[in-house]
């Protein structure tokens, strides 16, 4: 790899360009595993960030969680009963039994995926 240079009156500057993997998008379980690494595993962080591979590893492991929290949603769903019939006869029930379980689900990938 070689650097180039570019002149703007006396000074040269790198010519310092993004890779593709810079704009990949990072949701909630990416930023979450950012926050993670640079807090608790800064030597990590900065062997990704060096290397270049910090975004695809934080996009990566936002879109396997995000994957896994529609799996693993309808899975347990359906073990805990939960229909669309339940959703027109109580709302209210519907609504805490999903937020009971998607804080289930969330706690798995927590441990899983983002804080190990």
């Amino acid at each position: 790899m070689e650097i180039t240079y570019i002149q703007r009156g006396d000074y040269l500057y790198p010519n310092i360009t993004l890779c593709e993997d810079d704009k990949l998008p990072i949701g909630k379980y990416g930023r979450m595993r950012k926050e993670y690494l640079r807090e608790h595993r800064p030597v990590i962080y900065n062997v990704l960030a060096v290397q270049g591979k910090l975004q695809r590893h934080l996009w990566e492991i936002d879109q396997a969680a995000n994957e896994r929290l529609e799996r693993m949603m309808a899975e347990m769903k359906k073990q805990a009963g939960i229909t669309e019939q339940l959703k027109v006869e109580d709302q209210m029930a519907w609504v805490g039994q999903m937020n009971a379980l998607k804080q289930q689900v969330e706690e798995i990938i927590f441990a899983e995926l983002i804080y190990c």
